[in-house]
């Protein structure tokens, strides 16, 4: 029988999702209640659950196989209860309380690598994951706090079993037609997906990056300075964004988009580039960041549910992608997987990557509300830079994905996902996701 450590109470783990189920199906009649601004309200509360296996073909964690990543398997609950206040003269707030347990029947020495407790505790947690006020009228939007929010290179990324947060100081004015003009600070954040830190609470975003130790601690616990420029109408989407954190590294994107509908037809052409380079303390130290990426994709979408996606993207031969890529939980990349993303391999060093993906949309012409989505992603490696766990140079990297995604009712939802790995000098990897709850 597997034994369970003293910090891990089984009857605290059972608890923990019968009263959020309690308290949430109380909230059904409650939020029927509140159907205006002026109440309080339950929006943003939810319930997930997930069944999550990363084979390796690495058992034992053997560090000279996929980087020493161990085969990992778990189920997992995921509660989270939001309240929100009324609006009283343009002003509101949220309050959110989240948690992860896997109700003490997983195997903790097949956790290593799921990315749902903190890697290195290993056990349950409870997050007050938001808490901020907001301002809203016509032209201005105002956040301060703990929130769930959006941009392109840090962001929530709730695609997964718990999304990240952000205490943050946000401002956005929309004066001008069809343009947002966007400001802030982001100085922490909790998120065990995408968090170099613990994930399971809240650090500072230096803390919380992907840069060596040395560098975090030379940061001394910097945030990140962003501003954008964003112009969105029927045609044209082209925004540019400017992200500066302090003593590690500066990010700039920068993406047009072209959309154009017809009553059978829809698509999108897409151009985009993102540079990295560091910044203060970081250029006198030994971790090098210094690389661009440029991508450009079309989507095609049909009437009857049917929709292709292609990418291409080039990285420059510039290194510190191991640094920086996915950190504070930006992927706005048009040409990865769908889970891993593009962290096999060694290196994207000076590599170029490929994307195709076949989809179709059920209730396009069935009341079913189901879609089925497959994905081919090839990166060309440079062995020059890319390396495997044993030491060979690598050529190439292959990934292939199924996806099904479903929603039911007024707020449920289930997404299966399925993707192998084939990367050269290494052996296979096959993943399975498989995650569905309930909004509130």
């Amino acid at each position: 029988m597997k034994s369970i450590h003293k910090n891990k109470t089984p009857y605290r783990r059972a608890l923990l999702p019968a009263i959020w189920l309690a308290v949430m199906q109380a909230g059904l009649a409650f939020e029927a209640s509140a159907a205006d601004q002026n109440q309080f309200s339950l929006s943003g509360s939810e319930l997930r659950a997930g069944w999550l296996e990363y084979d390796y073909n690495n058992p034992s964690g053997d560090p000279s196989i996929n980087k020493g990543h161990k085969d990992s398997k778990g189920f997992y609950i995921v509660p989270k209860l939001s309240l929100r206040t009324p609006e009283y003269a343009g002003f509101s707030g949220r309050v959110t309380f989240a948690g992860a347990t896997d109700l003490g029947i997983n195997n903790e020495d097949e956790q290593s690598r799921l990315f749902v407790f903190d890697p290195v505790e290993n056990k349950d947690f409870a997050i007050l994951q938001e808490l901020f006020i907001e301002y809203n009228s016509e032209q201005n939007h105002l956040l301060v706090g703990r929130n769930e929010i959006y941009t392109p290179m840090i962001e929530h990324d709730d695609y997964y079993m718990l999304a990240n947060s952000f205490a943050v100081a946000s401002y956005k004015n929309s004066t001008f037609d069809n343009t947002a003009i966007h400001a802030g600070y982001f100085y922490e954040m909790a998120g065990v997906w995408d968090s170099g830190a613990n994930g399971t609470e809240f650090n500072s975003m230096s803390d919380a990056s992907f840069v060596p130790q040395i560098n975090k601690d030379e940061a001394d616990d910097e945030g990140v300075w962003y501003a954008a420029l964003d112009f969105n109408n029927d045609l044209h989407h082209a925004q540019l964004w400017n992200y500066y954190a302090t003593d590690l590294y500066n990010i700039l994107f920068a993406q047009y988009n072209l959309k154009k509908k017809s009553a059978s037809l829809g698509h999108d052409f897409g151009a985009q580039f993102i540079d990295f380079s560091q910044v203060g303390k970081l250029k006198s130290s030994d971790t090098e960041i210094d690389y661009n990426i440029f991508s450009l994709k079309y989507d095609v979408a049909f009437e009857q549910g049917w929709s292709i996606a292609s990418g291409i993207a080039k990285y420059s031969d510039g290194d510190g992608q191991g640094s920086t890529l996915g950190a504070w939980g930006g992927y706005p990349y048009f040409a990865n997987g769908m889970i891993f993303h593009f962290f096999e391999a060694g290196s994207l060093r000076d590599a170029s990557s490929y994307k195709i993906q076949g989809g179709f949309d059920f209730s396009k012409t069935t009341n079913a509300r189901t879609g089925l989505y497959a994905r081919y992603t090839y990166y060309d490696l440079n062995p020059s830079y890319s390396i495997s766990s044993d030491g060979q140079p690598q050529d190439f990297m292959k990934m292939f994905g199924v996806q099904l995604k479903q929603s039911y009712l007024k707020g449920g939802y289930f997404t299966g996902t399925f993707e192998q790995h084939k990367v050269d000098h290494e052996k296979n990897v096959w993943a399975l996701r498989l995650i569905g709850g309930y909004k509130f």
